[in-house]
């Protein structure tokens, strides 16, 4: 057993070996820019990220020409939401979407606000779920886009996409949905889900980091998307610039990998996910589990410790890389926006753990979890003044953190 066990799969994902090995020749030997046309070296290029390309649209249900290829998901949320709402006839207008989405969501939401559009912040809730009845009462005459994530990042919750997409395909509304994290983890089908736009990153699904796509249906006659990025009008005017030619054709690697194992695998980790839980809760009392018992992705296990800190957690239990509240904002300690939308226990925000499961765990990595956290949680309620309150049953939501737990 090699430690540190890597539990952080939702943060980035370990690449699979047959993706670097399609990778590398991209490198060195076929090193042309996709958009050389006049000769050999181009067309190589051209022809390894037409590849990719088609598998990719072939993981999500979509043809070749909707995969728009970015930096990332972080790009494609901003190329999706700026880019419809310039490119719409009634601009600044109105878009909805969640106050649990990612960060590259919310940021990109409050932006557009500061020119004008209007947001409406739908909130979730006590497992993070919102409902097709908030998105239609939250519909108006200049809502130009609802933007609703697929699987939570934090949570793991899978929200009513498909449903959410019919109602806004009958009002003629665009629909994007962040599906980063759902995509190679759960059936995505773009057209069974009724999306107009769809983001997807390579390093969640076991590919490079620094490429990911937007998807861009090109049968909704009012989907105008304005490039945030100019230069060579390469990906048909939507996002210039030279193309990552060595990511892509990984990334279309790593698509191409999950398509065909996506059953098997998200079963096997769904089970090791349950093993995972079931070892936790039959050793310890007061464990919580934040987001959806059965609506979620199949590697997410979010857990709340009672009478524990998270950061101490995490730090008794070196051996394990797992996240206390959102990687992507962990430098501050501020509590998860996330569990506090929906409505838990202050005390138990700042014990979370989410603990993300991926291809490359094993059985044996999961008991050995099971023996770390069992063991930390045991040895930190016995020193928590907390934890003695709980067992007392105090009502800890009465006392005051004090100022430093609520700078926001």
């Amino acid at each position: 057993m090699g430690a540190p066990i890597y539990l952080d799969n939702h943060a980035t994902t370990p690449m699979d070996p047959r993706v670097l090995e399609a990778m590398l020749p991209y490198f060195t030997q076929h090193f042309g820019n996709a958009a050389s046309r006049d000769h050999d070296f181009g067309l190589k290029a051209r022809q390894g990220v037409d590849e990719a390309r088609a598998r990719i649209a072939a993981l999500i249900g979509a043809s070749p020409r909707e995969v728009i290829f970015t930096s990332g998901a972080t790009e494609s949320d901003n190329l999706a939401l700026k880019g419809v709402v310039e490119g719409a006839k009634n601009s600044p207008g109105h878009i909805i979407t969640v106050v649990t989405e990612h960060k590259a969501i919310i940021d990109t939401a409050k932006y557009l606000e500061t020119k004008g559009t209007r947001v409406t912040w739908l909130p979730v809730d006590g497992q993070g779920l919102i409902t097709v009845a908030q998105v239609e009462a939250a519909l108006t005459p200049e809502t130009l886009l609802v933007s609703v994530m697929l699987g939570n990042n934090e949570i793991g919750v899978l929200q009513p996409i498909r449903e959410i997409g019919a109602l806004c395909r009958s009002r003629g509304i665009l629909f994007h949905t962040d599906a980063t994290q759902g995509v190679g983890k759960v059936p995505v089908d773009v057209n069974d889900l009724n999306v107009d736009l769809m983001s997807l990153s390579a390093h969640k699904m076991y590919g490079p980091k620094g490429v990911g796509a937007l998807y861009v249906r090109q049968t909704t006659p009012r989907l105008r998307v304005t490039a945030q990025m100019h230069g060579g009008g390469h990906e048909w005017n939507l996002r210039s610039g030279t193309l990552n030619v060595p990511a892509i054709v990984g990334f279309g690697a790593a698509a191409q990998i999950c398509r065909e194992e996506l059953p098997q695998e998200a079963r096997r980790l769904a089970a090791l996910r349950d093993r995972l839980y079931n070892g936790v809760v039959s050793q310890l009392r007061e464990v919580h589990l934040n987001g959806h018992p059965t609506q979620r992705l199949p590697g997410n296990l979010n857990l709340s410790f009672a009478g524990v800190e998270g950061e101490a957690m995490m730090l008794s239990m070196p051996d394990l890389a797992v996240s206390s509240g959102s990687a992507c904002s962990s430098a501050n300690l501020r509590p998860s926006y996330v569990l506090e939308a929906l409505g838990k226990r202050k005390d138990l925000i700042h014990t979370s753990i989410r603990f993300g499961l991926g291809r490359f765990n094993t059985e044996a990595e999961i008991d050995l979890a099971i023996t770390q956290v069992v063991e930390a949680a045991t040895k930190l309620r016995k020193l928590s003044p907390l934890w003695e309150l709980l067992e007392k049953g105090v009502d800890v939501n009465a006392i005051d953190w004090g100022p430093e737990h609520d700078h926001h």
